[in-house]
């Protein structure tokens, strides 16, 4: 087992899938949900500049190699865990978050019953760009969840200043607050597009999976 630094930020990424998790449960939220987006968009740029740096350096391992895809797995399973768990758009989440967990269960099933013929499940570009849909949905719906209990509009069901405007007998600035549920609402509804988009390209990377792993799983007569 060789040491490098790709192999390092590989590591780094999969202990900070757990700490996805954590956040939520040490933080008050929206510090929770800053910390949340601030890790997991840490850890997908080094999911980019691992492999980068290990093709670059001729450092690729075996241990790079087994490890990655744990950690975009261990990433992305928490992640949706969370944010179907947090946010009040679960309902719409729960659908696209489910063909994603599912096929990542049934593609690691292949790969494991398939153990030293695994190799004809190597990772496609399809597959890196689901990779990436997913990653960028993740991080949209965590941005979401800013809006949602930063500003307060979830929480309280104004914001905070409009409360306070209206406590004191101000003028409240409705403007400001429009603008504010405006942003989070298409903050919700990118995310949740770029949801439903990552997993429909999960399901085509499952499917292309599955396709190739079929001759192996046929009965010998």
């Amino acid at each position: 087992m060789r040491w490098n630094l790709p192999n390092i930020l590989t590591v780094l990424r999969l202990f900070a899938a757990p700490g996805l998790a954590v956040m939520f449960l040490y933080f008050h939220r929206p510090y929770a949900d800053w910390f949340a987006l601030l890790l997991f968009v840490s850890a997908s740029v080094t999911d980019w500049f691992d492999g980068y740096l290990a093709r670059a350096w001729k450092q690729e391992t075996k241990l790079g190699a087994m490890l990655d895809p744990i950690a975009d797995k261990a990433m992305v399973v928490i992640a949706l865990m969370v944010i179907v768990g947090y946010s009040s758009m679960s309902p719409w989440l729960v659908l696209p978050a489910t063909v994603i967990l599912f096929r990542e269960v049934f593609v690691s099933g292949l790969r494991e019953y398939l153990g030293t013929t695994a190799g004809v499940l190597k990772v496609t570009p399809l597959a890196k760009w689901k990779t990436t849909a997913q990653m960028v949905a993740i991080s949209v719906l965590f941005a979401q969840g800013i809006f949602e209990h930063y500003l307060g509009i979830a929480a309280w069901g104004m914001d905070p200043q409009v409360f306070n405007d209206v406590l004191t007998g101000a003028q409240p600035d409705l403007h400001g607050l429009r603008w504010k549920m405006a942003g989070m609402e298409w903050a919700g509804r990118i995310g949740l597009w770029l949801l439903w988009l990552a997993a429909a390209l999960t399901l085509l990377t499952g499917y292309d999976y599955f396709r190739k792993a079929l001759p192996f799983l046929k009965e010998v007569r």
